[in-house]
């Protein structure tokens, strides 16, 4: 296991009892941005990608269709596992090495989880891999377009090892057609002063 996410391990496990609490504006905010491109339909299988404490899957109880949530922090799929039914399975796992049959969903989320994937590339990959023929894959994350977050990109990557690297839209996009998705999209956003955001959507024809 690579230092970056033995370092997300650590971090995610001091900061899981109080994550709901701390971050509920932020979480709220990117999930909502998230679903609404989704567009989950009726059946339709959905995992998500860096779960953590499940507020995402939370959100679609009442969605019929099968969910997974992975999550590379023991503590915040505790928290997880305590808001979700046992229909719901948690799984931890990383990005770049999912434990799951190709080809077993229709749509694959990621919220706010992206700037820690040491190896995109591989990540992108496993998502193309467990994607259905036609799925859709969709990427929230923090968007470099912004000064606040090139401000926050150059301070972590000097003083938090748990930290990758945040990416241009251009640039996530160029991550998405290498990996071979078809129909790219990038959509920049602020949903405060600080936090200006990007959500990719791609499919897997």
């Amino acid at each position: 296991m690579s230092e970056g996410i033995q370092a997300v391990q650590k971090e995610y496990a001091q900061l899981a009892a109080a994550y709901d609490r701390r971050w509920n504006v932020y979480v709220t905010a990117t999930v909502g941005q998230t679903l609404n491109r989704a567009a989950l339909q009726p059946g339709e299988s959905l995992l998500d990608i860096g779960c953590g404490t499940g507020t995402l899957l939370h959100q679609l109880l009442p969605h019929r269709g099968r969910m997974v949530g992975v999550d590379t922090s023991d503590e915040m799929l505790a928290i997880a596992r305590r808001k979700l039914p046992e229909t719901v399975a948690l799984i931890p796992a990383i990005a770049e090495h999912l434990p799951l049959p190709e080809a077993a969903f229709d749509v694959v989320v990621s919220t706010s989880a992206f700037h820690y994937f040491p190896r995109p590339e591989i990540a992108l990959g496993e998502m193309k891999r467990v994607l259905k023929s036609g799925g859709r894959l969709i990427i929230t994350d923090w968007c470099h377009d912004y000064v606040t977050c090139q401000l926050c990109d150059f301070f972590l990557q000097r003083f938090n090892s748990a930290h990758s690297r945040a990416y241009r839209a251009r640039e996530c996009i160029a991550l998405l057609r290498a990996a071979g998705f078809k129909w790219v999209t990038v959509e920049r956003y602020k949903i405060s002063w600080l936090w200006g955001m990007m959500t990719a959507t791609a499919r897997l024809s």
